[in-house]
């Protein structure tokens, strides 16, 4: 029988604050609401704030607090007191919650962290500083303690910093029955769970058995006879980008996790994955525009730092560009007209390099881009990229010939449309296939080089085009 906890579902739950009271979604959070909730705080009627707060469910209360400006949010808690769960610190912004933590004293952290599950206590815990950190675990009990420094010597971001371990584990040689009166029995066990995982004497999972049939099947049935064999186990290092991929595959509502030696460790469920994803899809939008986190609750000299950095970089590659265009000052003097066009070569490049490379990027991310279609993909991007690029150099070249009445200046345009769209096509899909296969994020550093390719090439082939054709 597994020693992790589990709880009794036939005892009834102690003072939980009941959720069915939260406002109504056009009501939730109001400016006017935020402003009477500061008001009475700056006025120190700390019971009027209290009374206005208490309906709402704790994932608002934590936007009450992401909507406070930062210097008020630590009068604001002061005057919620006891409204200030450990609910509401797990629902909010790592910026926000490291403000609030400040405020609060190591042993109130630590009973914060033991009415959470173990995943979100970690989520709390580990972004503190070290000396903070170590204040807190030493204030928990050594049960709590042990859980929270196991996960903590996870790598970030990995499956065991995102397992719970609080779940239900039996043997298989159980009856149903069993399994009911355990379950009915022992009072110290998890309150939320979907399925038990059946283990060997080696506490390694050999499958599952969801409790809706455990309570559809006769008492005396065998675990063996209606467990689920076909499982799929989570690696605990595994990248939590890869844990939420195989969510989605497979449709899991839970899957256990296990160590190095196959040994039944922890569980995610989905809900946790549904905050992965939403970060993970996130992440990639804010890095392919050099945003960093994007956080608005980012401190500002973090934030101007980060952007600054990518700024740069895109400085250095607008040089390399107009440094293209400065081999062609002859050109452009005896015919000035062409400065006019080459940026709509240029930025049409561009439009099309980036659409390319976010269906590329999005596509490693959930691995339906990998080795084995990557040749085709690129033949695709390539078909894709010819017919936009003939398209849109017949409509500017006719337009250009008509407009300055100069059909070989059409031509030229035409012809650089289509070369440009080709390279555009073609970095946009070879770029973050090559910085991926280097171990390197594309997310992070695509738009960079195809932005780079797509200027570069679009003024080179307008500006060299027309010198060869003698304009």
């Amino acid at each position: 029988m597994s020693e992790t906890d589990i709880a009794d579902p036939m005892q009834p739950e102690e003072a939980v604050p009941p959720h069915d009271t939260r406002l109504d979604e056009d009501d939730r959070l109001k400016p006017e609401f935020v402003s009477a909730v500061l008001d009475h705080v700056v006025e120190g009627h700390d019971e009027e704030v209290r009374d206005l707060v208490r309906p709402l469910h704790p994932a608002d209360i934590a936007d009450l607090f992401e909507l406070t400006p930062s210097d008020r949010r630590g009068a604001l808690a002061a005057a919620l007191g006891e409204l200030v769960t450990a609910e509401v610190l797990s629902e909010l912004n790592d910026y926000v919650r490291d403000d609030l933590i400040g405020a609060l004293a190591p042993a109130q952290v630590a009973e914060f962290a033991t009415q959470l599950d173990t995943d979100d206590a970690v989520a709390i815990i580990e972004d503190m500083e070290l000396e903070d950190q170590q204040a807190v675990l030493d204030a928990l009990d050594p049960e709590d303690r042990a859980a929270i420094e196991d996960a903590l010597s996870y790598p970030e971001e990995s499956a065991g910093r995102l397992m719970q371990r609080n779940l239900v584990a039996v043997p298989e040689y159980m009856t149903v029955g069993q399994v009911i009166d355990y379950l009915r029995e022992h009072g110290d066990l998890t309150t939320d769970f979907w399925e038990i995982f059946i283990v060997d004497e080696q506490h390694k999972p050999i499958g599952s058995c969801q409790l809706s049939w455990i309570l559809r099947c006769p008492r005396n049935i065998p675990l063996s006879d209606v467990m689920k064999r076909e499982q799929t186990l989570i690696p605990v290092d595994m990248d939590q980008e890869e844990v939420a991929l195989r969510f989605q595959k497979y449709a899991l509502i839970s899957a256990a996790v296990v160590d190095a030696n196959g040994r039944l460790v922890g569980m995610i469920t989905v809900d946790d994955i549904v905050h992965i994803i939403q970060e993970e899809a996130g992440e990639d939008i804010l890095r392919l525009s050099g945003a960093g986190e994007g956080d608005i609750n980012q401190p500002i000299l973090m934030t101007v730092r980060t952007r600054l950095s990518w700024l740069i970089v895109n400085l250095g590659t607008a040089i390399l560009a107009a440094s293209v265009v400065g081999l062609f000052q002859e050109t452009i003097a005896r015919y000035v007209v062409l400065a006019v066009l080459m940026p709509i070569v240029s930025g049409m490049g561009g439009n099309a390099g980036t659409q390319t490379m976010a269906v590329a990027v999005r596509a490693l991310a959930t691995n339906q881009l990998t080795s084995s279609n990557t040749v085709r993909q690129i033949a695709r991007e390539f078909r894709i990229a010819a017919a936009n690029g003939i398209s849109l150099g017949v409509m500017i070249g006719i337009a250009t010939a008509v407009i300055y009445g100069n059909p070989d200046l059409g031509v030229v345009i035409a012809l650089a449309m289509v070369i440009n769209n080709l390279v555009a096509g073609l970095s946009g899909i070879l770029i973050p296939v090559a910085l991926e296969r280097a171990g390197v994020d594309p997310a992070v550093s695509s738009a960079v080089f195809v932005t780079t390719m797509t200027d570069v090439m679009g003024f080179f082939s307008f500006l060299g085009l027309a010198t060869l054709w003698g304009l």
